[in-house]
C-alpha cells in the first residue's frame, strides 16, 4: 500500500494535549476530533491537512497523556501518516491500531510543503520535492499486516486473532 502526500511540519515534543485539548475528548462525534486537531499549535491545520498529507515532527512526537482521541483526530482529519525522529510507545500503538501509519526516520530532510511517498513495510521515505529516499526504521511484520489490513479490529476480524 503506497501513500502520497504533502508534509505539515512541526517540531519536538508535541503532546496530545496540543493534538486533541482535552475539552474535546468527551465527544464520540469524530467529525468532532478532527476539526480540533492541532488547533492549539496551528489554527490552520485542519485546512493544511484537509486534502491528505503527512505530519512531520521531530523527537517524542505523541508524548503526555494516553489519550487514544489524539491518533483518531489526526487520521479524522485527513493525516495519511506521521513522520517523527522518535514516537512516545503509548502514541505508536494507539497509531498501529486504528490503522495510521507512522515512519521513525531523520526529519530533518524533510521541510514543510515537501510532497512525500511511503510504501508500507518500507525502510524508505522519498522525499519527491528533493528527490531523496531517507531511510527509516523498520516496521515489524506484524505492525504491518495490522496496517495494511486498516488497524488492529480489521485485521482480528481478518485473521481471528495474533
Amino acid at each position: 500500500m503506497k501513500i502520497r502526500g504533502h508534509s505539515v511540519k512541526y517540531g519536538d515534543n508535541i503532546s496530545t494535549d496540543l493534538v486533541i485539548a482535552g475539552k474535546y475528548t468527551k465527544t464520540l462525534n469524530i467529525a468532532d476530533l478532527a476539526e480540533h486537531a492541532m488547533e492549539d499549535l496551528d489554527p490552520h491545520f485542519a485546512e493544511r491537512i484537509k486534502d491528505g498529507g503527512f505530519v512531520v515532527a521531530g523527537s517524542y512526537f505523541g508524548c503526555g497523556s494516553s489519550r487514544e482521541q489524539a491518533p483518531v483526530a489526526l487520521k479524522a482529519a485527513g493525516t495519511l501518516c506521521i513522520v517523527a525522529k522518535t514516537f512516545s510507545r503509548i502514541f505508536y500503538r494507539n497509531a498501529i491500531n486504528i490503522g495510521l501509519p507512522l515512519i521513525e526516520c531523520d526529519t530533518n530532510l524533510i521541510e514543510d510543503g515537501d510532497e512525500l511517498e511511503y510504501e508500507i513495510g518500507s525502510e524508505r521515505l522519498i522525499n519527491r520535492t528533493r528527490n531523496i529516499e531517507i531511510p527509516v526504521a523498520p516496521l515489524p511484520s506484524i505492525m504491518v499486516e495490522i496496517l495494511k489490513e486498516g488497524g488492529v479490529v480489521p485485521y482480528i476480524q481478518k485473521n481471528g486473532g495474533f
